[in-house]
């Protein structure tokens, strides 16, 4: 079948790869989309150790259905479906206390660190356990389903935040996860949604999608301004979708006393903490790690138009073209939000 292959750092190819083998308990899907991640970006040129070539990337994809192995019993082939992208063992004490997003030999799908290689989905077909996949609705474009991965993040996050009905909430970056966070903890209860960026048009595409109040971070104190948005109070709660010291100083800056951060982002290995504020002001700081079990109510959500992903699409494109939207993306393309690839389209 045909693949997407990072053959070595910095250099894609469309090629010929062996069909992927299905087990008794896989599912061989048919990607239909599979979405370009700011991860995938990342491993690209190798900085992050956890896509060593050569490897087929790809985790956020949908597609059909078409063999099933000889243990699965209630999956039709034909059957509209995506796949969370990590696999994992089902066995461990973190599986079995239901928390399988901190399974101890987890898998993630289009990764290889070293310590496995598990190709993913920029391929016209993969196979996957059967656990990991859930069924579409006909209703959900397979163009949005393949945001489903993206979605749960954004949903779990909100899920691990003490959010209640009424609250203000604090979103810091409005990249892609930032601005299905703004969406997630609206659905979560918050009444007063903030949205702070560097960025114009990804603020505009906040407030298009339920910010109440967009905040560029160089044009205003932000936790001041958010202190006169509450009555000198504070946020409730904030989430940091970032991972670099200003931002994550800025959400905690802007959260109430007893007030909770959640930290999603991840592009700094080390932060410095304003350790002070957090400790007398008694600020609760929980990390996020991909989701736990979030997929149906993700789909449910999108299905539904509570969370809407079709502004953050911005190009459709098909395998062929992969290798040059890679160069394009890795380069630096603002405009660009979410990119697809579409194995079947030519």
């Amino acid at each position: 079948m045909k693949a997407m292959l990072l053959t070595e750092y910095k250099n894609m190819q469309v090629t010929d790869v062996e069909e992927p083998e299905v087990g008794a308990d896989d599912v061989l899907v048919q990607v239909e989309a599979c979405g370009i991640c700011g991860s995938d970006i990342h491993g690209y040129d190798g900085s992050t150790g956890r896509r060593i070539p050569p490897l087929v990337m790809g985790h956020e994809a949908a597609g059909v259905v078409v063999q099933v192995g000889e243990n699965v019993t209630d999956l039709e082939v034909g059957a509209r479906v995506t796949f969370d992208s990590m696999v994992s063992c089902g066995k461990c004490q973190f599986c079995r206390e239901g928390h399988g997003n901190l399974c101890d030999n987890r898998m993630v799908l289009g990764v290889s660190c070293g310590d496995y290689r598990r190709h993913g989905a920029f391929a016209e077909r993969i196979s996957v356990p059967r656990r990991i996949v859930y069924r579409l609705p006909d209703s959900l474009p397979f163009e949005h389903a393949a945001l489903v991965e993206a979605v749960s993040v954004a949903v779990h996050a909100a899920e691990v935040t003490p959010i209640r009905l009424g609250d203000t909430a604090v979103v810091v970056g409005a990249g892609m996860i930032g601005l299905l966070a703004v969406q997630a903890v609206r659905a979560a209860g918050a009444t007063q949604v903030i949205a702070v960026d560097l960025n114009d048009k990804r603020l505009e595409t906040a407030g298009s999608l339920g910010a109440d109040v967009l905040l560029r971070a160089d044009q205003f104190d932000v936790p001041e301004k958010v202190r006169e948005l509450t009555g000198g109070r504070g946020a409730d709660v904030a989430l940091e979708v970032v991972g670099a010291t200003p931002t994550v100083k800025t959400a905690i800056e802007s959260v109430r006393k007893g007030g909770a951060v959640t930290l999603v982002g991840n592009v700094s290995p080390t932060i410095e903490l304003p350790l002070q504020s957090v400790v007398t002001r008694e600020i609760r700081l929980q990390g996020t790690c991909g989701c736990n079990g979030e997929y149906p109510q993700c789909i449910d959500l999108m299905n539904r138009g509570v969370i809407n992903v079709e502004p953050l699409i911005t190009a459709k494109i098909s395998l062929a073209d992969g290798p040059k939207w890679f160069e394009r993306l890795y380069a630096g393309d603002a405009e660009q939000m979410k990119v697809l690839v579409c194995p079947r389209v030519e």
